[in-house]
C-alpha cells in the first residue's frame, strides 16, 4: 500500500511552489518601498545655500552699508533738493494764477457786450419817458432807429442773420416746426416761411432757425 504522503505528493509539491511565489513576490514588494523611501529622502534635503557653501560666513552684497557707518546727503544731492522745491513752488504759483485768471474771465465773459449795449438802454429809457408827447409816426420812427442801433452793435460783435427764406431745408441750421403742401415741384424740401430768424455767432450757430417745410 502506498503510504499517504505519497499520495499527496502532487498537492504537496503545489503549495510549495505557491509558497515561493508570494515569498518572491513580497521580497520584490519590499526592495520597492526601500527604493521609494531613498528617492524621497534625496528629494527632501535642500540644497545648501552661499551661506552654507562658504562655511557659514554671510556675504555682504554690493553696496550694502557696512554696521555703524553712516551715510550723508553730499552738497549735489541739497542743490538738486533746493532746486526741486523751487520749481514745485513756481508751479504751485502758476496753477493758482490760471485757475484765478481763468475765474474773472468766465466772470467777465460778456462784460464788452454789455458795455456796448449801454446806449442803446438809455435810448430805450428816453423814447420811454418822451413818448407821452409824440405821435405814433414819431415813435414808431425813433423804435425802429434804437433797433438799427442795436442791430449793427450786435454785428460789431460777430452776430450774423441766416437767410433761411426758400432755402433747402438743413439740420443743422434749420429747425421745422411744420409741414405744408409745397406750391410747386420745386419747392419740396425747402424753406416756406420762418417763423423765428436764426443766428451765428462768427461760424458757429447761435440759434436754429424755426422754419415751415414744404411737402
Amino acid at each position: 500500500m502506498v503510504p499517504d504522503t505519497l499520495a499527496f505528493g502532487p498537492w504537496v509539491a503545489r503549495g510549495l511552489l505557491f509558497a515561493g511565489q508570494i515569498r518572491n513576490s513580497m521580497i520584490h514588494e519590499s526592495m520597492n518601498e526601500e527604493e521609494a523611501v531613498r528617492e524621497e529622502e534625496t528629494t527632501e534635503q535642500p540644497e545648501a545655500g552661499p551661506d552654507e557653501a562658504n562655511g557659514g560666513e554671510e556675504i555682504p552684497s554690493e553696496g550694502a552699508q557696512t554696521e555703524g557707518q553712516a551715510t550723508f546727503p553730499s552738497e549735489e544731492d541739497g542743490e538738486w533738493k533746493d532746486k526741486y522745491l523751487r520749481l514745485y513752488a513756481e508751479f504751485d504759483n502758476f496753477r493758482k494764477r490760471t485757475m484765478r485768471e481763468r475765474g474773472e474771465l468766465v466772470r467777465s465773459a460778456g462784460r464788452d457786450v454789455m458795455e456796448a449795449l449801454l446806449p442803446v438802454l438809455d435810448d430805450f429809457e428816453r423814447a420811454l419817458a418822451a413818448g407821452e408827447g409824440q405821435d405814433e409816426e414819431q415813435r414808431r420812427e425813433g423804435y425802429q432807429l434804437i433797433g438799427q442801433k442795436m442791430r449793427t452793435i450786435m454785428e460789431s460783435k460777430g452776430l450774423k442773420r441766416m437767410e433761411a427764406m426758400e432755402a433747402e431745408f438743413d439740420t443743422d441750421l434749420h429747425d421745422a416746426i411744420t409741414q405744408i403742401p409745397a406750391p410747386s415741384e420745386d419747392m419740396k424740401g425747402k424753406v416756406l416761411d420762418v417763423v423765428e430768424p436764426g443766428y451765428k455767432l462768427h461760424d458757429t450757430v447761435l440759434r436754429h432757425a424755426k422754419v415751415v417745410v414744404g411737402n
